[in-house]
């Protein structure tokens, strides 16, 4: 039995805008401390291909660093990006799992969805739910509202802010 879970949050940006937010370095360094009161460790490359890798390593201290290499198996930009991520944290643990993100237009908006599968207990999967995705999607979202703040010319007119995340988890046999 594998343990997925998946979550939604609106956007207030264009697919593109939000696809690039997700997968651009420069950008994800940027997003990824927005909300930090003291941003730690973070270093991230991508090779944005089939094949391709993203890396990142971060943590508070040189001796409490996570790191995660995704490799790239589908990428429909701006629609949808499938891979498979191997992830690490300071303890040595390790785990391989299967993220889907799917990027819709909805609202002046992006819809972004998340399904991750193939954790491999219930505790595991729910601390991604409360510790992971959602601070993922309110960085993004904080860095993209921050982005139309300082770039009001360059954006275009989105009504509504972001959604609450809407987290579900469907065990699959």
């Amino acid at each position: 039995m594998t343990l997925d879970l998946r979550m939604t949050r609106q956007l207030p940006a264009t697919p593109e805008e939000v696809f690039d937010a997700y997968t651009d370095a420069e950008k994800q360094q940027a997003w990824f401390t927005i909300l930090d009161e003291q941003p730690g460790i973070v270093e991230i490359e991508v090779d944005l291909r089939i094949g391709g890798q993203q890396t990142a390593v971060w943590g508070p201290n040189p001796d409490t660093l996570f790191r995660e290499t995704q490799t790239f198996v589908e990428i429909d930009r701006p629609h949808r990006l499938v891979t498979e991520s191997t992830g690490a944290g300071p303890d040595g643990m390790t785990m391989t799992t299967r993220i889907e993100v799917t990027f819709e237009e909805d609202d002046g908006g992006t819809l972004m969805t998340v399904v991750h599968s193939g954790f491999p207990t219930p505790e595991v999967r729910d601390f991604f739910v409360d510790e992971g995705w959602d601070g993922v999607l309110a960085r993004i979202e904080a860095f993209l509202a921050r982005q139309r703040e300082t770039d009001p010319a360059g954006a275009q007119a989105l009504s509504g802010g972001g959604r609450p995340a809407d987290a579900t988890t469907t065990p699959e046999p």
